[in-house]
C-alpha cells in the first residue's frame, strides 16, 4: 500500500483496521474518507499521521501527540524539552488532583513543537491544542502568545511552554 492508501492493485484502496496500526476509530474514519476520495476523484491526498493524538483512558489519562524526545533524536533532530508537574497548574490545584505532568518536545533552533505528552485527569482534552500546533508547525512562542483561560487545564500547556525559559512556580496568575 502506498501513501495514498492504494494497494498493489491500482484499482483497490484500503483503510481502517485492515491496514494495521494504529487501530483507532478516528484513524479508520480519516483513512476511509481519504481512500474514497483518492479512489473516486484521484485527489492524491496523502495519508499522514504526523499529528495523531493518542489517548489511554486510565486514571489519570495518558495522552500523546507527535514525537517523543527519543524518536526525534533517532531522526537526527536536535531537541529541547520542558516538563511541568501539575502541582504548578492552577486548575489542577483547584481540582485537588495534581497527579501528573506535561512534557513538551521542541526542535532546537526553530522552537517548533514536535511532541506533547500529558499525564492528567483531562489529558485527552488537553492534547488537542498540541495536536493543532504540531499539524500547523506552530512554535513554543505561538503557544505562549495564545490566550489560555485562567483556571483551565489547557492553561497547563501554556505554562509548560513557558517552562522552556522560565520557572513558572515563580510566576503569578496569568503571567507570561
Amino acid at each position: 500500500m502506498n501513501e495514498f492508501l492504494q494497494t498493489a492493485n491500482p484499482d483497490v484502496y484500503a483503510a481502517g483496521d485492515v491496514i494495521g496500526d494504529p487501530q483507532f476509530v478516528y484513524v479508520a474514519a480519516y483513512g476511509g474518507g481519504l481512500a474514497a476520495e483518492n479512489a473516486l476523484t484521484g485527489a492524491g491526498r496523502v495519508y499522514d499521521l504526523t499529528a495523531l493524538p493518542r489517548v489511554t483512558f486510565t486514571d489519570p489519562q495518558v495522552a500523546s501527540v507527535g514525537l517523543t524526545e527519543a524518536q526525534a533524536q533517532e531522526r537526527g533532530i536536535e531537541v529541547k524539552v520542558a516538563t511541568l508537574h501539575l502541582k504548578n497548574v492552577p486548575r489542577a490545584i483547584a481540582a485537588r488532583d495534581t497527579r501528573g505532568l506535561i512534557k513538551l518536545v521542541a526542535e532546537q533552533g526553530t522552537d517548533r513543537l514536535l511532541g506533547a505528552h500529558v499525564l492528567a485527569a483531562e489529558a485527552g482534552e488537553m492534547v488537542q491544542e498540541a495536536t493543532l500546533a504540531i499539524r500547523f508547525g506552530l512554535t513554543i512562542r505561538d503557544i505562549v502568545d495564545t490566550f489560555h483561560p485562567y483556571l483551565t487545564m489547557v492553561e497547563g500547556l501554556k505554562l509548560a511552554a513557558l517552562t522552556f525559559d522560565k520557572d513558572v512556580a515563580r510566576l503569578s496568575c496569568c503571567a507570561t
